[in-house]
C-alpha cells in the first residue's frame, strides 16, 4: 500500500501551525505562570506559587476602577455595534451594485487605517465638538473602531441567506418587519453575536485609542497596567494581564455555549 504523496505536506503544514500557535500562545502562558509567583519581582520561572498578587489586584482601587471602565466600554460597544452593524449590513444589501463597494470601504475605514491615525482624527473632532477628554468621547472612539469587525460578521451571515426565503415570506403576506423578525433575524443571529464578541474583545484590550481619548482621571485596564509598569515591576501586572485574557476567554465560551461560533460563518 503506497503512501499518499500529500501526507508529508500535511505533516509539514501541521508542524508549521503548531509552531505558529506556540509562538503566539507561549508569551501568554509565561505571563500567566508568572502571575502566580510568590516572589516580589516579575520573573520567569516563578518563585514558588501564590495567589497574593490576585488578592492585591482586587484590593487595588485604581485597578478595579480601570477594570470597571474597560468592562463598561466593552459592553456598551458590543451592544451599540450590534445594532449599527446589522442596520449597515441590511442597508448594504439593498444598495445598487455600484454603490456597494464605496459604502463597504467607508464602513471598514477604521479597520483599514492605522489605529493611531483614527485616534488622532477623532481627538481633533471630539475637541471641536466639546467632547474631548470625556467618557462619551472615549466610548465613541471604541464604537468607531469596533464597528468594522461586527459589520463583517453580520454581512457574512446575511450573504448566506437565499433571497427566495424572503420572497416566499413576502408572497405569503408578511411585511418587511415580519420577514426580518421571522426569517432574517434567526439566520443572522449567530453572526450578530459573533460580531458583538469581537467588538467586546477588541474594545476591552484597546490601547492606542484609549490612550489618546481617555477622560481626565480615568484609565482602562490596559492603560492602568502600562502606568503601573512604569514604576513597579512585580507580578501584579502579570495578574492584571492574565485576568484581562481570562475575561475575553469567558466571553468567548459564553457565546460558544449560547449561540455557537461555528454557526456564524
Amino acid at each position: 500500500m503506497s503512501r499518499s504523496p500529500r501526507r508529508p505536506f500535511r505533516y509539514l503544514a501541521g508542524l508549521g501551525l503548531a509552531v505558529l500557535y506556540g509562538f503566539l500562545l507561549l508569551p501568554l502562558v509565561v505571563v500567566a505562570l508568572a502571575s502566580f509567583s510568590g516572589g516580589e519581582v516579575l520573573r520567569f520561572p516563578p518563585e514558588g506559587f501564590s495567589l497574593k498578587w490576585y488578592a492585591r489586584f482586587f484590593a487595588n482601587e485604581s485597578f478595579l476602577a480601570a477594570l470597571m471602565l474597560s468592562l463598561r466600554l466593552a459592553l456598551i460597544s458590543a451592544l451599540a455595534v450590534s445594532v449599527l452593524a446589522t442596520l449597515a449590513a441590511l442597508f448594504y444589501r439593498q444598495l445598487p451594485g455600484r454603490w456597494r463597494e464605496p459604502f463597504r470601504v467607508l464602513v471598514l475605514m477604521p479597520l483599514l487605517l492605522p489605529e493611531i491615525l483614527t485616534a488622532i482624527g477623532l481627538l481633533f473632532f471630539l475637541y471641536r465638538v466639546g467632547l474631548g477628554s470625556s467618557a462619551l468621547g472615549l466610548q465613541i472612539g471604541h464604537i468607531v473602531v469596533t464597528l468594522p469587525f461586527a459589520f463583517l460578521s453580520v454581512l457574512a451571515s446575511l450573504q448566506q441567506i437565499e433571497p427566495a426565503l424572503e420572497e416566499a415570506s413576502a408572497s405569503l403576506g408578511a411585511g418587511p418587519l415580519a420577514t426580518f423578525g421571522r426569517v432574517v433575524w434567526p439566520l443572522i443571529r449567530p453572526g450578530v453575536f459573533t460580531g458583538a464578541l469581537f467588538a467586546f474583545i477588541v474594545s476591552f484590550d484597546m490601547f492606542t485609542m484609549s490612550f489618546l481619548l481617555k477622560p481626565v482621571g480615568g484609565n482602562t485596564l490596559p492603560l492602568a497596567v502600562f502606568d503601573y509598569l512604569k514604576y513597579d515591576f512585580d507580578p501584579m501586572a502579570a495578574a492584571a494581564a492574565t485576568l484581562s485574557v481570562g475575561f475575553a476567554l469567558v466571553v468567548v465560551l459564553l457565546v460558544e455555549k449560547t449561540v455557537g461560533l461555528r454557526r456564524a460563518f
